[in-house]
Parts: C-alpha cells; structure tokens; sequence
C-alpha cells in the first residue's frame, strides 16, 4: 500500500518476503473461509450437492416458486462475495503493466483484501428477521436525512 500511495516501487528482499508469506497466507485462509461458506449453503440446500453448477440445477429443479427464491436468496450473496474476491484479485493480479495505476492498485486491493471478508458476516446475519429489519431502518433513516 505504501507503494501505490507514494508511487514508488522499491521494497527490501525481506519486506517482498513478508508480503508474499503474508499475502498467501491471507489468500489460504480466505480461501479456506470461502469453501467453508460454499459447503455450509451446499449443506443447506440439498446433502447430495460438491459445486456451484450443481447448486444451481438443484434449486432449479425446485418445483415451486417460492422454493426456489428461497435457495436463490440463500446463495447469490455468497456468489455475489465470492465474484467480487476471484474478480478483483484476477483482475489487480493479471492486468498488464501499462493499465496500473497507484488510485486503480489502491482501490482493487481494497476491494480483493477488504470488503469480502468485511461482508460475510453480514451476509449470514441478515439472514436474522430482527437484524434484516434493524439494518432496513437505519437505512431508510439515513436515506431520509440525505
């Protein structure tokens, strides 16, 4: 981050090894935490499920409406998560050279290392009618205020 912010490039054989231990050590646990959240809504819909595509075919097997709109709402934000971690980490990891920029690097990082992690606990507590209703109302009243 202090490069991107002060647009230089340097960094000592021991700071580049930090951040690569550091960085797969993060990536190995959100990774882990984001299998972990896959097998839980695989659980959740049907036992026999292992993957995405099959999540998706099972719950459009659901004979009814309301069934189906249920496992949708169960899975499209951990899918919606789960996009936004592989998307910004391909996309600040695999773009050339001459697109980078220390705004654009700054903003994919935080968007890859921050955001995922700060959202799935909130996605499985608005699960919660209580919470779900608390969030809705501060919303609304900070929408009013504006």
């Amino acid at each position: 981050m202090h490069n991107s912010l002060w647009d230089t490039s340097n960094i000592s054989y021991s700071g580049c090894a930090a951040q690569l231990f550091f960085f797969m050590f993060f990536i190995s646990a959100e990774l882990f935490l984001l299998t972990v959240m896959c097998y839980d809504r695989y659980v959740s819909i049907c036992k026999p499920l292992f993957s995405y595509v099959q999540i998706f075919r099972a719950v459009l097997r659901i004979p009814s409406e309301q069934g189906r709109h249920k496992a949708f709402s169960t899975c499209l934000p951990h899918l919606a998560v789960l996009s936004l971690f592989f998307s910004t980490g391909t996309s600040l990891y695999l773009k050339p050279p001459s697109l980078s920029s220390p705004s654009l690097d700054l903003a994919l990082s935080v968007l890859f290392s921050v955001v995922p992690p700060t959202l799935n606990p909130l996605i499985y507590s608005l699960r919660n009618q209580e919470l779900k209703a608390a969030v809705w109302r501060t919303m609304t009243g900070w929408f009013q205020k504006c």
